[in-house]
């Protein structure tokens, strides 16, 4: 068993995240775990939450990763979704989205994924953020590793295609200044901790 747990209501997102941490080595268990998430629009303050929860849930130093989709000119709400992405219906309902969207010109929009790591007594938190703009109709296929139905309509700045349109080479060599919280985390984890003696310590 690893000594790091990564915990998610939501298979597709382990099957993304695990495979940044297989590539580095790092071994950490997946459990999948519904979290509860503040009605609040506050991105850093679900992450805190639900890592809480599931350092109480798995015993180990863990972490949990969120996303939320910034719509800059969303009519009368900018900002909107935010982290209620997916409470808001948007990300199961885009034909909706874009109908509401359908007339704005500045159609600037972002992911920001969000990871926190919690050990039992300090909290870790990460930011990512991919900019872009949002389609005015929906491209390319659902895949088992999209992490939201979002990936239709987000075209990264630089880029001609929608995130779903994009064969995984062109996905993952984009050139639009794209960030990854699990890649940062990852270094962060890699400089700052080490196992020993079946416990996860800090270095000092």
């Amino acid at each position: 068993m690893a000594n790091l747990v990564y915990v998610s209501g939501n298979r597709k997102k382990w099957i993304s995240v695990g495979r940044y941490f297989s590539e580095s080595g790092i071994d950490v268990d997946f459990l999948e775990q519904d979290l509860f998430e503040p009605e609040i629009n506050d991105i850093k303050i679900i992450s805190k939450t639900k890592a809480k929860e599931a350092y109480e849930i798995s015993g180990k130093p863990c972490f949990v990763a969120d996303s939320g989709f910034y719509i800059d000119h969303y009519p009368g709400n900018s900002g909107y979704p935010g982290a209620f992405v997916k409470r808001s219906g948007v990300a199961s309902d885009i034909e909706s989205l874009l109908k509401v969207m359908e007339n704005v010109p500045d159609r600037t929009c972002r992911f920001v994924d969000c990871l926190t790591f919690y050990d039992g007594e300090e909290f870790y938190t990460f930011y990512g953020v991919s900019e872009g703009t949002l389609a005015y109709t929906p491209v390319g296929n659902q895949m088992t590793k999209a992490k939201s139905n979002l990936w239709k309509v987000f075209i990264p700045n630089n880029c001609s295609k929608t995130l779903a349109e994009m064969t995984d080479e062109e996905r993952n060599n984009r050139d639009d200044g794209h960030t990854s919280a699990t890649e940062i985390f990852i270094e962060w984890y890699k400089k700052n901790y080490e196992e020993e003696k079946g416990k996860v310590i800090i270095k000092k």
